[in-house]
This record gives structure tokens, C-alpha cells and sequence, in this order.
């Protein structure tokens, strides 16, 4: 493997070990206890739920290939997934607030057991039933815990700055951390330990379920739903709340494009830093990506400990920088023209693209606690987990159509495509921090009134 590939993992993780050490007190937020321990058994949780998730991902393609299927089947397959999350995500968020958030997250380890034990089938029928359930288990893993997380932090009356914390350190470890570890221990299995392509998905089961043990003995339920409403009717009010409230639409809208392009990123990496079949050493790349990832969190931590920085207008310039990350491929393709010969090291052009890739990755990291922090905020509690899957439909309906047309596009336009959606979403959070700001001025403009004529009344004695 090329010294390159080394220098690049190496400088990232002196950055994130430089970023962690050097946090002073003014980039920490002080915090109870009790508040530690409901912190760290959250983030054990949720660990272990992405450990779930993360071991999986890098062999489905890869198992479904083992099991001879072609490329046009594997495809059908994963967008039966996304529209599986599509079609009843909301349903199963409805549910969760109605039903209660941790039977939700529950059913998320238990659906995706399910699915796990699916994959010892090479019967194509198995597969996209385990398919249909890893996307209903997906829907819960993005909205039932996080819903779970702020009702129960507000519940036990800790401080809201103190939510943002839990969110950089799940993301730090949950999506930084835990990702390379699984990497590392799901190569294990089936390379060292030559298991096969089937051991990264029982070793998911086995983390699940003991995360579901954990959830069954120490978290209490909570509900977004007090009155018990029936599922029409918790879906109009979810509607209403989106149409009613610009800013919880923008929010979904900012959501949609930036994960939209993320996903679309994770299918598109790969063959723009291989154009001619250069090796490349993907699992090592995508440690890289995630120790990326976790140089984003822990910058956001910093940024979120200081109340007087508003998440709004920092994202703005994420949004800037992601957005001009991914016009690199499109700006090296007219660096160098492609070799005759394939194979080979990578390029130039790759090298560039790699710190490119690196930089959006970063980006990611920063977005996932600051996005939440902000769904904490502008969302209603009595249908959280119903709008958080409102907002992940277009998200599901744009990579399903990127994955169908995969091959009908060059690379190039697909990356142009993400930046552009990426710039809209900046365009957007400028939007929203104007409204934010308007609606705070309002508020603060009618508190002052108040006080005053509540000085100006007469004592009656």
C-alpha cells in the first residue's frame, strides 16, 4: 500500500488526537452526575446499535455477489431497502411516538436480527424480505433514539446545552470509533479467520442484542403522543406542523439535500478514486473517511459548547465547504488525461480527490450533532419521531432514483449534482437562521413590553 494512503490516516488522527487534548474548559459544557451516567449509558447504547449497522455494511454487496447474483439484482435489492424505509418509516414513527420510543428501538434490534439471520438464505426471496426489514429497521435507528434521547433528557430536567454534548459524543464514537473498530473486526472474520461472508452479519446480531438487553433493563418509556391519537390523525398533525412552522420544513428540506448527496457520495467514491481500475485499499480509505468523520464531531463539540454560537450560521459555511468538496472530481478531470493501461497505483487526480473526499467527511461529522441539535429545538415533541421519517421520504425517493440510474450519468455530473444540492442547502440554512433570529427578536421585543407594563401598574394596597 503507497506511503500516501499512510500519511493521510496519520495526519487525520494526530488532528483528532490534537483537537481532544487540547480542549479546555471553555470548549466543555459542565455537567451534573447524573447527568454522566445517563449520558454514558445512552452512548453505550447507541454504540452498540451502530456497531450493528456499521458491521454489515461493507459485506451486503459483497455476500450477495458470493451468492452469484448480478449486478441488476444487488441493485433491485438495495432499493428495495431505501424504499422499504420509505414506504412505512413513517408508519413505524407514528407508531414509536404513539406506542413509545423505547418498544421502537426494541423493534429496531429485533427487526434487524431478523434481517441478519436472513442472510444465511441464498434464496433471492430471503434476501429482499431481509432486505424490506433492514429498511424498517433503518427508519427506527435515525428517529426512535434520538427521540427517546431528548424526551428523556427534558423529562429528567437537564439542562438543553447539555443535549448537545450526548450528540458530538454518540457521533464521535457511534459513527467515528465504532465504524473503524467494526471495519477492523468484521475483516477479521471473514479474511483472517476465513468465516465467510455471513459472520460480519451474526456478529451484528449478537452486539444487537445485547444493546437490546441493556435498553430492556435501564431505559424507561416516554411517549410523543399523551393522548393516544390514531395514526391519521398523528400524521395530520405531523403535516400541519411542517406547513405551519417554516422552519421545521426548511430543516427537512436542509436535511434531505445534504443526507441525499452523503448517500449518493458512499456509492460514488469508489469508482471516482478507481476510474481505471487502480487498486485502491478500500477498507483502509474508508477508516480514513471515518477517522474524518470524527475530526467533524469533535470540532462540533467545541462549536456547540459555546452558547453564544449559533448552529445556524456556522452550518452555513459546512454547507459552503461541503459543497465545494465534491466539485474536486469534477475540477482533477481536467488535470490529466486517463491512462491507456488499468490497473496501477492511484493517480494524481485521486490523491486529490481523496483529501477532497476527506474534507467532506469532516463536514459530515460536524453536520450529524449540529442537525440534531437543531431538530431538538424546532421539532414538537408529540410527533418527533412522525416528522423526523416525514423528512426522510425525499431522502429515500432520491436515492432510489440515484441507484437505478447509476450507470446513466458520468461520474462527474453526478458529483456536480451533490454540490449544487449542497450550496441549495446552505442558500436554505441562511434562510432559516433569518427566521430564527426574527422570531427570537419578537420574543424578546415582547417579553421587555410585558415587564414594562407589568412596572407601570399601580400597587393596590
Amino acid at each position: 500500500m503507497e506511503s500516501f494512503y499512510f500519511v493521510v490516516f496519520a495526519c487525520l488522527a494526530a488532528l483528532v488526537v490534537a483537537m481532544e487534548l487540547s480542549k479546555n474548559s471553555k470548549d466543555r459544557i459542565g455537567t451534573s452526575s447524573s447527568f454522566n451516567s445517563f449520558m454514558n449509558n445512552y452512548i453505550i447504547v447507541y454504540s452498540l446499535m451502530m456497531a450493528g449497522d456499521w458491521l454489515q455494511g461493507p459485506y451486503v454487496y459483497y455476500l450477495y455477489r458470493t451468492y452469484g447474483f448480478g449486478k441488476g439484482e444487488i441493485g433491485q435489492l438495495f432499493i428495495a431497502g431505501f424504499g422499504s424505509s420509505m414506504l412505512f418509516g413513517t408508519l413505524v414513527g407514528s407508531l414509536a411516538d404513539k406506542q413509545g420510543r423505547k418498544r421502537a428501538c426494541v423493534t429496531y434490534c429485533i427487526t434487524y436480527m431478523l434481517s441478519c439471520v436472513t442472510k444465511h438464505s441464498s434464496e433471492y426471496k430471503i434476501l429482499m424480505l431481509g432486505r424490506i426489514l433492514g429498511g424498517i429497521a433503518t427508519s427506527l435507528l435515525f428517529s426512535a433514539f434520538e427521540s427517546w434521547l431528548v424526551a428523556e433528557h427534558n423529562k429528567r430536567g437537564f439542562d438543553q446545552q447539555w443535549l448537545s454534548e450526548t450528540f458530538s459524543k454518540a457521533i464521535f464514537l457511534g459513527n467515528g470509533l465504532v465504524a473503524i473498530i467494526s471495519g477492523l473486526f468484521g475483516n477479521l472474520l471473514v479474511d483472517t479467520l476465513a468465516l465467510g461472508p455471513v459472520a460480519p452479519f451474526d456478529a451484528a446480531a449478537c452486539f444487537l442484542a445485547f444493546g437490546m438487553v441493556i435498553i430492556l433493563a435501564s431505559w424507561t418509556e416516554n411517549y410523543g403522543d399523551p393522548e393516544k391519537k390514531n395514526l391519521l390523525a398523528q400524521f395530520k398533525g405531523a403535516a400541519l406542523a411542517i406547513a405551519s412552522d417554516e422552519r421545521i420544513a426548511l430543516l427537512g428540506a436542509i436535511q434531505s439535500l445534504f443526507e441525499g448527496s452523503m448517500y449518493t457520495f458512499v456509492f460514488l467514491w469508489t469508482p471516482a478514486l478507481s476510474p481505471n481500475d487502480e487498486e485502491i485499499p478500500h477498507g483502509f480509505i474508508f477508516a480514513t473517511f471515518m477517522l474524518a468523520s470524527m475530526l467533524g464531531s469533535s470540532f462540533a463539540s467545541r462549536l456547540l459548547a459555546h452558547s453564544s454560537l449559533r448552529v445556524e450560521s456556522y452550518m452555513q459555511i459546512v454547507f459552503l465547504i461541503s459543497s465545494a468538496s465534491l466539485l474536486i472530481p469534477i475540477l482533477t478531470n481536467f488535470l490529466e488525461t486517463p491512462p491507456d493501461v488499468r490497473g496501477g497505483s492511484i493517480s494524481l487526480s485521486g490523491s486529490l480527490q481523496l483529501i477532497g473526499f476527506s474534507t467532506f467527511e469532516a463536514c459530515v461529522g460536524i453536520f450529524w450533532p449540529s442537525i440534531m441539535k437543531m431538530r431538538s429545538q424546532y421539532i414538537p415533541e408529540e410527533t418527533r419521531s412522525t416528522i423526523m421519517n416525514f423528512f426522510r421520504i425525499p431522502l429515500n425517493v432520491f436515492v432510489c432514483v440515484v441507484l437505478y440510474n447509476v450507470d446513466a450519468f458520468p461520474i462527474t455530473i453526478m458529483f456536480g449534482m451533490c454540490s449544487i444540492f449542497l450550496f441549495i442547502a446552505s442558500v436554505l440554512q441562511r434562510r432559516l437562521e433569518g427566521i430564527a433570529e426574527s422570531q427570537k427578536s419578537r420574543s424578546q421585543d415582547w417579553t421587555a413590553i410585558r415587564e414594562s407594563d407589568s412596572e407601570a401598574e399601580p400597587l393596590n394596597v
